[in-house]
């Protein structure tokens, strides 16, 4: 009986890569790299993500310091602007240009400069107050200018009568005369004192005051002038005014 070959596995004489056959001797080491490998990527990222993170954080810091030397010069030039405007605002608040209309300190003011100067009768008409406005344009930020309409008629004996009653006039408030004219009357009554012309003018009498605004929230830098500032700055145009 004849014995018959054994079959050989077609891989069992097939030699392995060398780099396969040798790896088991490297493995170690190739994990320490990759482990160290994956170490440092982590690293260079979370350093990169701190530096981001740094970098937010200045700006925020700057930013803030931006905004707090903003509000800072904003303080100083406010308190510049007070010092050197108060006067005029005060002045102004005596005149009755800043703030409501004084309807009654004008009558007032008639009936006195009337006493004083032994003026001849006269008679006014006060109108409602109205927005007005002047022919050059006035700064009043967030103020409004408003004229009360006066028609004011007066006999006088010369036409200085009328010249020193609105001279006198304009020391107790501001107004702008919008038009006047002289008449000459009747030949006077010998021994009567009676006049010799009339007089009739329309004035307005001024006064500044807040009008309504939308609330908003101030920003840094660019707040609003205080009302020293407007006020006063106003002062020398509204004082000027013919």
């Amino acid at each position: 009986m004849n014995a018959q070959p054994s079959k050989k596995n077609p891989d069992a004489g097939v030699p392995l890569p060398f780099w396969l056959s040798g790896f088991t001797r490297i493995r170690k080491a190739a994990l320490t790299f990759a482990a160290t490998a994956g170490l440092a990527i982590a690293a260079v990222a979370l350093s990169y993500w701190y530096k981001q993170d740094a970098q937010d954080v200045e700006g925020r810091a700057q930013r803030a310091r931006n905004d707090a030397h903003s509000r800072l010069t904003y303080a100083e030039t406010e308190k510049e602007e007070i010092r050197r405007f108060q006067p005029a605002f005060l002045e102004l608040q005596r005149k009755g240009l800043a703030g409501e209309e004084r309807r009654l300190d004008w009558v007032e003011s008639i009936r006195q400069i009337q006493e004083q100067r032994r003026l001849l009768p006269l008679t006014y008409q006060i109108d409602p107050q109205q927005p007005y406005r002047l022919e050059q344009p006035l700064p009043t930020g967030d103020y409004q200018l408003r004229g009360s309409r006066m028609k004011l008629h007066m006999d006088l004996l010369h036409e200085m009568d009328l010249f020193n009653f609105l001279a006198d006039l304009r020391q107790r408030g501001y107004f702008a005369v919008q038009e006047c004219s002289l008449r000459r009357t009747a030949t006077a009554t010998p021994g009567v004192q009676s006049p010799a012309l009339t007089g009739d003018c329309t004035l307005n009498w001024l006064t500044l005051t807040p009008q309504p605004a939308a609330p908003s929230a101030p920003q840094p830098g660019s707040a609003k002038r205080p009302a020293f500032a407007v006020l006063g700055s106003a002062a020398t145009a509204a004082g000027s005014t013919p």
